[in-house]
């Protein structure tokens, strides 16, 4: 296959095939290919309820994240947008910028809010929801605190943590407290990224979706391999997103510095990196394009690879376009299922009982 060949038909794969050429793109909002009548599990969908958009506003934010417009949002348009696109249920959790537009003394108050209000929702619409909590980062103590209400009280399904939390990374060790209540709880804890805090030097003047949200990702993840925190807390589900971000390209280069003796912490071993990478759990939100999902393939087997649709960041559009990339991957029907919902149902397993239970 000529070079030309071969990047014109990664290019149609980008752009979603036929989806564009035909000029149907259109249609891609009311029904996606690659037909899930299983109901998919979104392990990565965003609300914005009113106080927080407006919380937003108020400190100026009109748009978030270099440019990134802010999204309407409510139950009644995501429930919409989950039965055009075949998605039973959807795990929601705050965006970029999470609270972190607030000082950190004014974040627990809003936190709270959020939290109670992904509760509601979720009790609101039995099995069409799922939550992750917030917490008030960095404040050790009083995310403990959160965390605590969070799983006793709300019953919320895990916790969401932003790649860096005013600029420092998740392997720091004053985040230690919250990583050892995690593993003790056995919880499910969801990645999700963040501007850098040195966002305006390297963003080139672009939404730091395009670059900066997946090398954060890769970022924080290697700052948790480094400093043994995903080792030494094994009992921790940690959803990755992006189908991995930078990592696919990355973890040969990331693994071999485990050989270095002055990169002090480090993995005991190459080997430890790419067995502990293979057993954390990645969404494909914006990952289907065959490029990207065969990086995936080669870093997880296809257990850990989850269904994640971004939305409404993502508009319904590119989520559609996402479901046909994935559904030109070569994959088996089992393996469409297992992606869709049958390994989320093992993180999750009252989704399963539920999906029995009405049958």
């Amino acid at each position: 296959m000529g070079r030309e060949t071969w990047t014109r038909r990664a290019a149609l794969a980008a752009s979603g095939g036929a989806l564009v050429l035909g000029g149907e793109m259109a249609e891609a909002t009311t029904a996606a290919s690659g037909v899930c009548a299983c109901g998919r599990i979104d392990v990565h969908q965003h609300f914005l309820p009113d106080f927080y958009a407006e919380a937003l506003a108020k400190a100026g934010l009109k748009t978030v994240d270099g440019g990134m417009p802010i999204p309407a949002w409510s139950a009644d348009a995501a429930l919409e947008m989950m039965d055009r696109q075949q998605i039973a249920t959807a795990m929601i959790s705050l965006s970029s910028p999470s609270t972190h537009f607030l000082a950190p003394a004014e974040r627990p108050a809003l936190v709270r809010q959020v939290n109670e209000a992904g509760a509601a929702l979720t009790a609101a619409h039995p099995g069409r929801f799922g939550f992750f909590a917030t917490l008030p980062m960095p404040d050790v103590k009083a995310s403990l605190i959160e965390m605590r209400h969070a799983f006793e009280v709300l019953g919320v399904d895990g916790v969401i943590l932003e790649t860096n939390i005013d600029g420092t990374y998740l392997g720091a060790p004053a985040f230690a407290p919250i990583f050892a209540e995690l593993n003790r709880r056995k919880a499910t804890l969801f990645l999700h990224p963040t501007s850098p805090a040195c966002f305006e030097a390297v963003g080139l003047g672009r939404p730091a979706p395009m670059l900066e949200f997946p090398l954060d990702t890769t970022r924080t993840l290697v700052d948790l391999l480094y400093s043994r925190t995903l080792q030494t807390h094994p009992d921790i589900k940690v959803i990755v997103p992006h189908g991995g971000a930078a990592l696919p390209a990355l973890v040969a280069r990331i693994a071999a510095f485990a050989n270095l003796p002055f990169v002090s912490p480090r993995p005991a071993s190459e080997v430890e990196v790419f067995e502990t990478l293979a057993r954390l759990h990645y969404d494909v939100a914006l990952s289907g394009h065959p490029v990207a999902f065969a990086g995936l393939q080669r870093l997880a087997p296809i257990s850990q690879v989850l269904f994640g649709s971004d939305w409404p960041f993502t508009p319904e559009m590119g989520v559609a376009r996402n479901i046909h990339q994935l559904s030109g991957n070569g994959l088996s029907e089992a393996d469409m299922q297992a992606l869709a919902r049958e390994n989320a149902e093992r993180i999750f397993p009252r989704l399963a009982e539920l999906r029995r239970a009405r049958a």
